[in-house]
């Protein structure tokens, strides 16, 4: 049978790594927002466009990176394109599906608040962080990654 309850080690790193991960996205939309125009939300969006080829993705797979669901993600990019950060763009190989590309505005608005939020995360996370330390936090999340990329997703 297994166990039904984490250890008091596994419970205390699980916590600890929630906590976390809440904090540090907070406190990085909080700054990126005072910084910025921009709203955590705003920045991812904008770095999976511009990481993407000619800075534009079908919204179906930016969904799909983002782990968004479609009608949060439509609802975002509504929003985003009032402020003409991005543009939407009907899709030439299927009649139904849609483009959405980062606008000059949306370039100029990451552009601007990249170097800052850098500067934070590597602040906040990597500062007086060893190599050795570094790689350990790499190997441990990429095995976490992988066991996510194993579990069905749900239609959404």
């Amino acid at each position: 049978m297994t166990h039904l309850w984490l250890s008091a080690d596994q419970q205390q790193a699980w916590r600890s790594m929630v906590s976390m991960h809440t904090r540090l996205h907070a406190h990085l939309g909080r700054e990126l927002q005072a910084n910025s125009d921009l709203s955590y939300a705003d920045f991812v969006v904008l770095v999976q466009l511009t990481d993407a080829e000619d800075d534009r993705a079908r919204i179906s797979e930016l969904a799909d990176q983002l782990q968004w669901e479609r009608s949060r993600l439509s609802h975002h990019l509504k929003r985003m394109e009032a402020r003409a950060l991005i543009e939407r763009t009907s899709c030439p190989e299927d009649g139904r599906g849609q483009y959405v590309s980062v606008t000059p505005i949306g370039r100029a608005a990451i552009e601007q608040a990249s170097p800052e939020h850098v500067a934070l995360v590597r602040s906040l996370v990597f500062e007086d962080m060893t190599p050795e330390e570094l790689e350990v936090i790499a190997r441990v999340n990429e095995r976490i990654l992988q066991r996510l990329a194993q579990v069905p997703q749900k239609v959404t």
